[in-house]
């Protein structure tokens, strides 16, 4: 009888733990948004050097990063719970409506368009288009490109704009990447490279190129950086919209872009207020 209470008892234990361990959700990630989960999800870009990058350690920098980050602790994650995921430009939609990430950082800019599939906070920086070129160039005005070779990335509109509504006589090279049109203002193979100021900012502020280039300051498009969300997830969009306030008020938004942008010296808007669109 002893030995069949004994065992009666320890199945009742068994049972009791097992329960335990399934209302308890164990190790699982959690993305609610309200914190006091073990992970968030986050997408950025990897490859943008001031605003999204992962470092050679694994570690990541940048401007978006540390919005970020800034927003998830608001949202009750510390920095060791947050799990960075790439999300490429072509991706983003799919990755917010798949789950993939909670919420995209990623020089995500806001239009009527992605309005349609995605909610965005913010905005939380406004950029422009502009040229970045050689510390001794004598470019200074868009029409300065007329005959000079103008860099940027293939499927990117950024340096047909110029050529068709600016400096028709300029010559457009396309790379895959920002670094290779970068490399080639360097060497001298290409005069000029476009895409949105805060973007060209961030690679001149990489160490080996300190004071070798500068942005030529032209705005040439109103670029409106908004945090990406899944459509009609409203109680997250007005966390990160709180969030983003805060950290403007605390002024730790102009610390982020002093880090990042700083050594390019990139004359950036005040940070733009939620809700206000630039057109």
């Amino acid at each position: 009888m002893k030995l069949r209470k004994a065992t009666a008892a320890a199945t009742t234990a068994l049972v009791l733990s097992l329960t335990a361990t399934a209302c308890g959700g164990g190790d699982g990630d959690s993305d609610s948004g309200s914190g006091g989960g073990d992970k968030i999800k986050i997408g950025i870009k990897y490859d943008q050097p001031g605003l999204g990058l992962k470092e050679p350690g694994g570690s990541f920098s940048g401007f978006d990063v540390d919005v970020a980050t800034y927003v998830a602790k608001e949202l009750g994650y510390e920095a060791d719970q947050i799990e960075w995921v790439e999300t490429k430009s072509a991706d983003r939609e799919n990755a917010l409506a798949r789950g993939d990430v909670k919420f995209i950082t990623a020089t995500y800019s806001i239009t009527d368009e992605r309005k349609e599939k995605v909610d965005f906070a913010g905005p939380y920086l406004l950029a422009h288009q502009d040229l970045l070129v050689k510390a001794d160039s004598d470019i200074k005005e868009g029409t300065d490109l007329n005959g000079k070779k103008l860099c940027s990335v293939t499927g990117s509109t950024s340096a047909q704009n110029v050529k068709d509504e600016i400096a028709p006589d300029a010559q457009l090279k396309q790379n895959g990447t920002y670094s290779e049109c970068i490399a080639g203002l360097q060497s001298g193979a290409v005069d000029a490279v476009t895409t949105d100021d805060s973007i060209l900012a961030g690679f001149a502020a990489q160490d080996q190129y300190k004071g070798k280039f500068k942005l030529a300051g032209l705005k040439l498009s109103n670029e409106n950086y908004g945090i990406g969300i899944k459509k009609g997830d409203s109680e997250t969009l007005n966390k990160i919209n709180e969030a983003l306030e805060k950290m403007v008020s605390e002024k730790a938004w102009d610390k982020a872009v002093a880090d990042n942008f700083g050594p390019a010296n990139y004359q950036n808007e005040p940070a733009p207020k939620i809700g206000t669109i630039v057109s």
